[in-house]
């Protein structure tokens, strides 16, 4: 799949439409109710029900949209196929789904089966760079919560050098809007007399928490890119671009999510 609107091909193993028929174990299998002979086994074990009656008939024909399909006496529902995309943010893009102020939203830039997705970290309309895009909002929240100290790494351009002791008091802690932020990696990348361009890399995500920083020591933010964002690298994805995620790039994530879980139990048993 292609980073354009255009190119969005649905995988082959997503649950069926509503309104179209398919076989039972099919469906139930895309359901994710384990194999094929797994819920074929279901079916003549009698566990399954179709529109109230017991239904052991594995090339019946189901209707997602109308019939009742229980397991065990629940309902059975198609399982959601995850969804993961990066898009390089451009600059005068809002981050939100509908802006009162008729504003371009980041939405206008992905296809139509991104429409409902949520993002991971905000970026303000001035800001560029990589947002991730999932319907797994279980890993979204725990990429964001401040307690897991994702990585963020962005790339500022500033109106000024800054002096030793203004880097160092970013790289300790500065007051903004919600009190002191935590430690941040600060080094410079490029300088002259009129500017400075920095790497910086936190683990908070407070609003406008890069601006708030630089404007803390006296400079102001020309322009502010995020290149990564825990695993995830920008690379050369070109500026308003989206493209899925490949399978290595699912795999860091995950590995990422396993980190954070390991924290989270961490945090939990000091509290005990």
């Amino acid at each position: 799949m292609k980073s354009s609107p255009n190119s969005t091909k649905p995988s082959s193993k997503t649950a069926s439409k509503a309104g179209e028929a398919v076989r039972l174990n099919r469906y139930l299998a895309d359901c994710g109710l384990g194999s094929r002979r797994k819920v074929e086994e279901l079916i003549t074990a009698g566990r399954v029900r179709l529109n109230g009656e017991v239904c052991s008939d594995l090339a019946m024909r189901v209707d997602p949209a109308t019939d009742d399909l229980q397991l065990d006496g629940k309902a059975i529902s198609a399982k959601k196929q995850k969804m993961y995309l990066m898009l390089n943010k451009p600059r005068g893009y809002v981050v939100t789904q509908s802006d009162e102020m008729g504003r371009q939203t980041i939405y206008s830039l992905l296809p139509e089966n991104a429409q409902n997705l949520a993002y991971a970290g905000r970026l303000d309309k001035n800001s560029e760079g990589l947002l991730l895009l999932t319907n797994d909002t279980a890993l979204i929240n725990l990429l964001t919560h401040p307690n897991y100290k994702v990585e963020k790494v962005y790339k500022v351009d500033i109106d000024r050098p800054l002096r030793k002791r203004e880097l160092d008091k970013l790289r300790n802690g500065v007051e903004i809007e919600g009190g002191i932020t935590h430690k941040a990696g600060v080094f410079v990348k490029e300088e002259d007399e009129g500017s400075m361009s920095l790497k910086m890399v936190i683990t908070e995500g407070r609003k406008r928490q890069i601006r708030q920083m630089i404007e803390a020591v006296g400079a102001k933010v020309r322009r502010l890119r995020r290149m990564q964002f825990g695993p995830l690298k920008l690379k050369e994805l070109p500026s308003g671009r989206w493209r899925p995620l490949d399978p290595g790039e699912v795999r860091a994530l995950f590995s990422e999510k396993s980190k954070v879980k390991a924290i989270e139990e961490k945090i939990k048993g000091k509290d005990k």
